[in-house]
């Protein structure tokens, strides 16, 4: 990757996203060119990111630099979009903006940035770690070099999947917020193990170590949910009076609708 690449604020993701790409020296630190929205995020990046990137604080003139990039990261929270402006007199004449926001749409994007064509991209928390997911629409006459320059941001750090963009909304529910909905979950059962007597750092820990057990036994021997659950559920056992007590409250129907609310505040966003 020989191109300049502006980045339109640096978060966790957008960092989770460019960092390993300048530690494999996929892409210079000159050729990365950072816009963040307050002084106290720039001087952040000066003095503690480990790479000497370009960064530049938004509204200043240096900052209009990120206009002649032909490529361009846009990762700020969606409620800030409508303080980006598109510069103006833009050199290039194929230009590709990569969004990972969450909800906005290629229409909305296009619209906002009529000088580029437009990617969306859903992608989770797990990318700071190398285990993401990512979803990617594209958006019209996308190039094939665009396209994988698009896909070279992702692949070191995510599993990528292609979609249609009617897909995104309940891939970034499930995928997206599904981290938090797994963490709520694994609290919950600690503290069922903190109930019964454990403390509660080795239940933490007996609880993450179980579910990775689970998954890998259902990747492994190819079961499925219903399979796994029926092997070790007795009559008139521990398990099935545990399950019990979940449809009794409705644990499955909370959670299948947790994913629906998500999916529709995501489309809310438009």
């Amino acid at each position: 990757m020989t191109e300049e690449i502006a980045i339109i604020g640096f978060g966790n993701i957008a960092k989770a996203i460019v960092t390993p790409l300048l530690d494999k020296k996929l892409i210079q630190p000159d050729k990365v060119h950072c816009v963040v929205n307050s002084e106290k995020s720039l001087e952040n990046i000066k003095k503690n990111y480990k790479h000497n990137i370009e960064v530049y604080k938004s509204g200043s003139i240096d900052s209009k630099k990120i206009w002649d990039c032909q490529f361009k990261l846009l990762s700020v929270k969606p409620q800030h979009l409508q303080n980006i402006i598109e510069g103006d007199n833009i050199k290039n004449k194929d230009n590709l903006l990569v969004s990972i926001l969450a909800g906005v749409s290629i229409n909305k994007l296009t619209q906002k940035f009529p000088n580029h064509k437009c990617v969306r991209v859903v992608t989770n928390i797990p990318i700071t770690v190398g285990k993401g997911l990512t979803g990617i629409a594209w958006g019209e006459k996308i190039s094939k070099d665009q396209e994988k320059f698009t896909k070279n941001l992702f692949e070191s750090t995510s599993k990528i999947y292609d979609f249609t963009e009617d897909y995104l909304d309940i891939f970034l529910a499930l995928t997206s917020s599904g981290p938090a909905i797994i963490a709520l979950i694994i609290e919950s059962l600690s503290d069922g193990g903190l109930s019964g007597g454990l403390p509660k750092i080795l239940s933490e820990e007996l609880v993450m170590e179980m579910i990775l057990g689970t998954i890998s036994l259902i990747k492994e021997k190819k079961l499925t949910t219903s399979e796994l659950k029926n092997l070790v559920t007795s009559p008139g056992g521990t398990t099935i009076s545990a399950l019990r007590v979940l449809e009794k409250k409705s644990v499955r129907s909370a959670l299948i609708e947790s994913i629906v609310s998500a999916r529709n505040r995501s489309k809310e966003f438009n």
